[in-house]
């Protein structure tokens, strides 16, 4: 708690080398032991990275943490698919507006390039890493990082969702170019820096992945 809140007031900020253990002992009046597993707790959720031949540094790269708090307490809590879905309503379409205002020449070449992807890719295992990659990259790109922690903090998650969501939607053959299409038009209004067709365009995917898992629920409920 006491390193966390270093972090928090500005002492410790990223990048910079971790003090000592033994300058850490001194400075927080515990033992080296309780150090340690301090540390290692810290290294677990990413605060915290180890760089070989240079020692260990304040970290703050969500994407490094191998831990997911809101996955773990999702799963234990029984959390529902249909809990995930509000929760991607909620965050994604307000961030495909912040990405069509935000969005860099960097970030348009990407989103074609992720769009380029997802066209060509061969299977289904390799379009839904796309699919969530173009997902996350929107969040990136709307430029507001809560919103992408968020996104990592429910990552495995998210990419079990869009995984069965896919499932789901591509029964019939010809969703597929749905899919498509509804992600090119995604991408075509943020691109555009049009922030209403992006809110539309995100709700109408979203719309049509709630759609079709109510209507397998429906017919799963009828056999």
């Amino acid at each position: 708690e006491q390193i966390q809140n270093m972090v928090m007031t500005g002492v410790l900020q990223k990048g910079d080398k971790r003090p000592s253990e033994r300058d850490l002992v001194d400075q927080l009046g515990v033992s080296r032991a309780s150090i340690r597993e301090a540390i290692r707790a810290l290294e677990m959720i990413g605060l915290i990275e180890s760089r070989q031949g240079e020692g260990n540094f304040i970290g703050g790269d969500i994407n490094s943490s191998f831990f997911e708090p809101l996955s773990v307490m999702f799963m234990l809590n029984d959390g529902k698919s249909e809990d995930i879905l509000e929760l991607r309503r909620v965050i994604e379409v307000e961030a495909a507006a912040l990405a069509a205002t935000h969005i860099t020449e960097e970030g348009k070449v990407e989103l074609k390039r992720l769009m380029l992807d997802l066209k060509e890719s061969k299977n289904e295992d390799e379009s839904a890493k796309v699919d969530k990659a173009l997902h996350y990259t929107i969040a990136k790109i709307s430029g507001n990082y809560l919103i992408l922690i968020l996104l990592n903090t429910i990552s495995s998650l998210m990419e079990a969702f869009i995984r069965d969501a896919r499932g789901m939607i591509l029964r019939k053959e010809s969703q597929r170019e749905i899919l498509i299409e509804q992600h090119q038009k995604i991408c075509d209004s943020i691109i555009q820096e049009n922030p209403n067709e992006a809110v539309e365009a995100m709700r109408e995917h979203l719309q049509t992945i709630n759609e079709t898992m109510i209507e397998l629920k429906e017919k799963q409920a009828i056999q």
